[in-house]
């Protein structure tokens, strides 16, 4: 007789094995590691955060010291690698394979290891993709988590920071799985509800806050006069033409540029409410000053930022909060918003090719996509228009009939034509291509197709590749804004000229941009106090960046 519930009854047997290091749901510090090694299994499907930002560190050092002759071949799926340890349990065998999306910190060493055959790797997805998936094929046996506090019912408050936590035990209690969460503090009553203590399993106290990278700071100080230039090249050559109002920025100091010139540079422009209203966008600090002006209407975030929290809760006309005053931030529906009401991504990239995809993967360092492709991609099954969308659909396709006519979501590539260390942004082959075939891989990791796409931004000028009519054609546009790149030098002279004078390449001329304008006392801002005192003091900096 077939059984129906085995996922149910391994759920039990985990829990059974688990009380006996608990008093109720709360499991000691010093426990911690008896219990891991209670509940879970060898071959397990583990979930640990490992989010984009806030990150169950107790949690993984416990996983990262247990034995690897009792636990081994765990699968890991989890969003973000961060810490030393999510790559430390891979070095001593408890654990083989991984499915994640984002790696930033860790992106040199993932790539040691994977070359070197210590991780089998499922797949690097967008973060939306891996949620989805946790619903579908990577659902997790066992869920390792971070909240601020719970009651000793196992009601958590995430604060702040909840980010993928909602998704994540979602995904795990309703399908039988076994959700233990790292705490701060146990307290009466916490002050909002997050988590119910019913998807919850069992408590870690670990008596201090969860671990979280300050990754959306940036310093107005390292902002340069050439990102100043490519700043006002998108604020005038895209968000005044297209009007955009609801968008999202990638992390960097490019985007970062654009924030701190809305008050300055876009008020000269009289663009104020007509740009760069809705955002579904981490609260940058660089953000304040275009809020404190007037600028900004609403923004639903991913997560929080380091120091901003304070901030946050004295402007909840602008961001998302609950009854407590905290940010409520949920990478999931952030996402989502991203994709569907967004009219723009622009961020940066490592690497683009003469089809305009574009990737972070470069010969030594596997940064993984976090976000960066479901932001930055044209979502076919949006249904509603803008005037934004309906404007970038009537330039890629002028012949369809206009109720016929799919729109276009703006997706913008931005940086110089040299990164660091002088290293070319624009390349004849992606690095990814040669990791794909060192990996033995089904498909390269490409951060945005070409075909997603719009406009590439650099300080020679902007190409918008919706007006471009053939592959020939697309291919010169990139050229022609690469500089003297190998990319750029390359170029057919005649053909980019005559698509300046399509408009398909637009020089900082063309739209009465002065390169010797850009700046620095054009920022809003010029150094991380600047942006202290903007806040009023609210915003209370993290302390690798004050210097007063």
């Amino acid at each position: 007789m077939t059984a129906w519930d085995t996922q149910k009854k391994a759920r039990s047997r985990r829990i059974e094995a688990g009380s006996r290091f608990a008093q109720g749901k709360v499991v000691s510090k010093d426990d911690l590691p008896r219990f891991l090694d209670a509940v879970l299994s060898a071959g397990d499907r583990v979930c640990l955060e490992g989010d984009n930002q806030k990150q169950a560190d107790l949690l993984a050092r416990a996983l990262a010291g247990l034995d690897p002759a009792r636990i081994h071949d765990l699968h890991m799926v989890q969003s973000g690698v961060v810490l030393p340890e999510h790559l430390d349990i891979f070095d001593k065998g408890i654990a083989r394979k991984l499915d994640y999306s984002y790696s930033g910190p860790q992106a040199a060493r993932i790539a040691r290891m994977l070359f070197g055959g210590q991780i089998e790797l499922g797949s690097v997805h967008t973060y939306l993709e891996l949620f989805a998936r946790y619903f579908i094929d990577l659902t997790p046996n066992v869920a390792l988590i971070a909240a601020v506090s719970a009651d000793r019912d196992g009601n958590l408050y995430t604060g702040p920071n909840t980010e993928d936590t909602p998704t994540v035990v979602e995904a795990t209690s309703f399908k039988g799985g076994l959700v233990v969460a790292q705490i701060a503090e146990i307290v009466e009553r916490v002050p909002r509800v997050d988590i119910p203590g019913d998807q919850v399993h069992f408590l870690v106290e670990a008596k201090k806050p969860f671990y979280v990278e300050p990754l959306f700071t940036r310093d107005p100080g390292a902002i340069t006069e050439t990102q100043i230039l490519t700043a006002m090249l998108a604020i005038k050559g895209l968000y005044q033409p297209y009007g955009i109002r609801r968008l999202n920025h990638g992390i960097g100091f490019n985007t970062a540029a654009i924030e701190l010139l809305l008050p300055t540079y876009g008020e000269k422009l009289v663009l104020k409410g007509q740009v760069c209203t809705h955002w579904a966008l981490n609260p940058h600090p660089t953000l304040i000053p275009a809020i404190e002006a007037g600028w900004v209407e609403q923004v639903h975030c991913f997560g929080s930022e380091v120091g901003m929290d304070k901030y946050i809760e004295a402007r909840p006309d602008i961001f998302f909060t609950g009854a407590d005053g905290s940010l409520r931030s949920n990478r999931a529906f952030c996402q989502t918003a991203g994709l569907y009401a967004c009219d723009m991504f622009i961020g940066s990239t490592l690497q683009i090719d003469l089809a305009g995809h574009s990737s972070t993967v470069t010969t030594n360092r596997i940064a993984g996509f976090g976000g960066a492709p479901n932001m930055g991609s044209d979502p076919h099954g949006r249904r509603h228009p803008s005037a934004a969308w309906l404007k970038a659909g009537a330039e890629a396709d002028p012949h369809t009939p206009a109720p016929l006519r799919r729109g276009r979501k703006l997706v913008v590539q931005i940086g110089e034509t040299f990164g660091d260390k002088n290293v070319p942004t624009f390349v004849e082959k992606l690095d990814a291509l040669d990791l794909a075939d060192k990996l033995k891989l089904d498909l390269a990791p490409i951060m945005v197709y070409g075909d997603d796409v719009t406009h590439i931004v650099t300080e020679e000028g902007i190409a918008n590749l919706l007006l471009c009519r053939d592959a020939d054609e697309r291919e010169q546009a990139i050229r022609g804004v690469a500089g003297y790149t190998d990319v750029g030098r390359g170029r057919d002279r005649k053909r980019v000229e005559t698509l300046r004078e399509r408009g398909v390449i637009r020089r900082p001329e063309d739209l009465g941009i002065d390169p010797l304008d850009a700046d620095r006392r054009m920022l809003a801002a010029h150094s991380i106090k600047d942006l202290m005192l903007a806040s009023g003091g609210l915003y209370d900096p993290p302390s690798r960046f004050r210097n007063w």
